[in-house]
């Protein structure tokens, strides 16, 4: 494919450089989560490899024009969903879960590449299907099936955070789609009614993360060790934090999961309040900048896009740090372009590749 030299002219620096520095703020913060690790085998060199894959992937789908990705976005949720399917047969548990399959020598993570095929798939259903008026609860069927099969699939991994991130990227799509009242009245209804129901199909570690997220201190060695640690170690950072590999709750190892789930308590431990206001500060221009990618696409589906991968990274945001704080359940929702992870930080940094091919391609005249 010939490269378009416009897509340089316009290309969203602003976008680019926001991730660039919350990647390097979050290779800092994974270097001193595993401080005491040979640099060969550290977390934040094994998390930089990713990201370089994650940047070849973000180039990619930055040249490739987006709506011919999404032409094609019922094929890839097909072959993710098959992948989904295998790894009840052939993949690898590690912590309890089965979430992790080899392809081509690669240890990969489905569920984390479902997240951004949900938001490709329903932005090309509701673009296809476009109406001028709000949807009624049954054309909604169609596409809360097309998300039904990969929650369940991903429910079942055990891992129900990930499957309740589908379950809100479809929400927050459909809100901005549109819908009326008593559609939303009806499903909020259902939704609360089922509330119950659901308790029974939830594992005995997900019974006691809710539980141990009502009261802590019912079982401070056992289900509620890893929130009270946590916000041991937010509150230790004080204003200006510890400083860096100064945070005794990480560098002592008292911080469960440090590297992933935990990581913005490593980081607020050591860099205190302000710190936190910083990252804060970051994300919120990150996601605002992709809306305002969204309001200014020239069409509907790159708005779509833009807006369902703006959820993506708010959500994930909010809970992530909602856990840590003790606010929200413990889910196992990684921080966006800070946990350490390879699936996750890859999928993401192609996220973010199609918000830049969105932001750059309206100066560019469709053909």
């Amino acid at each position: 494919m010939r490269f378009d030299r416009r897509l340089f002219l316009h290309f969203d620096w602003t976008l680019l450089i926001l991730v660039c520095l919350i990647l390097a703020i979050g290779l800092v913060n994974l270097y001193s989560a595993g401080y005491n690790s040979n640099w060969e085998t550290s977390l934040c060199f094994r998390q930089a490899r990713w990201i370089l894959i994650g940047l070849a992937c973000m180039i990619a789908a930055f040249n490739i024009d987006y709506r011919f990705i999404i032409r094609h976005a019922y094929t890839i949720y097909s072959m993710v969903a098959f992948l989904l399917l295998a790894i009840h047969f052939y993949g690898y548990a590690t912590h309890g879960s089965q979430r992790w399959i080899n392809v081509f020598g690669f240890s990969f993570q489905p569920s984390e590449l479902m997240k951004l095929v949900i938001v490709l798939t329903l932005a090309k259903y509701f673009d296809d299907h476009k109406m001028n008026r709000s949807l009624l609860l049954r054309e909604l069927l169609i596409p809360f099936s097309l998300v039904l099969l990969p929650f369940v699939l991903v429910f079942r991994q055990p891992d129900l955070g990930t499957a309740l991130m589908l379950f809100i990227i479809f929400v927050s799509i459909t809100l901005f789609v549109g819908i009326n009242w008593k559609s939303i009245g009806i499903a909020v209804a259902s939704g609360l009614v089922s509330v119950p129901v659901a308790w029974f199909f939830l594992k005995n570690y997900q019974k006691e993360r809710i539980l141990a997220f009502l009261s802590p201190e019912r079982d401070p060695l056992g289900s509620g060790y890893h929130i009270i640690q946590s916000m041991i170690a937010i509150g230790s950072g004080g204003f200006f934090g510890k400083g860096f590999l100064q945070g005794t709750q990480t560098q002592l190892n008292f911080l469960p999961e440090q590297q992933t789930d935990f990581v913005f308590s490593v980081y607020a431990e050591e860099w205190g309040f302000f710190g936190a206001v910083v990252l804060m500060i970051l994300f919120s221009l990150l996601v605002l900048w992709s809306l305002k990618i969204a309001l200014h696409s020239r069409d509907y589906l790159g708005t779509l896009v833009a807006f369902g991968i703006s959820m993506l990274i708010f959500w994930g945001v909010l809970i992530n740090i909602g856990m840590v704080l003790g606010i929200f359940p413990v889910v196992g929702i990684p921080l966006p372009f800070m946990s350490y992870g390879g699936s996750a930080v890859v999928v993401l940094l192609t996220a973010v590749g199609l918000l830049l091919n969105i932001s750059v391609r309206r100066y560019i005249l469709h053909p």
